[in-house]
C-alpha cells in the first residue's frame, strides 16, 4: 500500500510577507515553498505543522 501525499497548503495567494518572511497565504517560508517536492511526507508534514502554528499565532 502506497503512502498518502501531503498535500501543498498554497491557497493561491503568494505574498512574501517582508516582515516575517511567511507567505501571506500558507504561512511558509520562500525556502520551503521552494523545496516543497523534493521533500519527504515526514518533512511536508512537519511544515504544514508549523505554517499552521504560524497563522494561528498571527491572529491571536
Amino acid at each position: 500500500m502506497s503512502e498518502q501525499e501531503v498535500a501543498s497548503p498554497c491557497i493561491g495567494v503568494c505574498t512574501i510577507d517582508d516582515v516575517t518572511g511567511f507567505c501571506q497565504g500558507c504561512f511558509r517560508t520562500i525556502e520551503e515553498i521552494q523545496g516543497w517536492w523534493d521533500l519527504d511526507n515526514i518533512a511536508k508534514a512537519a511544515i504544514v505543522t508549523q505554517a499552521s502554528e504560524r497563522e494561528s499565532a498571527a491572529f491571536d
